[in-house]
């Protein structure tokens, strides 16, 4: 499923304009990086959370030319499926 599609989905179930679903999810989307961001994370009971991972510079090797390089430190959002969403899947 795409963005358009989980917006069309969103807007049929609701019952509200597709503008209306695509601010909602927009504003959804928002709301995890905001949180993430700030080193929280967002926790949808039943359904999982959003977190902030952080991976720490490390070396790595290109695996074209066996060249060792390094690997910046990076961050990203994690996120763990919740019970509810385990059990139906």
């Amino acid at each position: 499923m795409n963005k358009a599609e989980l917006v069309e989905k969103l807007s049929k179930d609701a019952g509200i304009s597709k503008a209306q679903a695509e601010a909602a999810l927009k504003s959804f989307s928002e709301a995890v990086a905001k949180t993430a961001k700030k080193d929280g994370k967002l926790t949808l009971v039943g359904f999982g959370t959003f977190s902030l991972a952080k991976r720490k510079a490390r070396k790595g090797r290109n695996p074209k030319t066996g060249e060792a390089i390094k690997i910046k430190a990076s961050k990203s959002v994690k996120f763990t499926a919740g019970k509810n969403l385990k059990e139906s899947l």
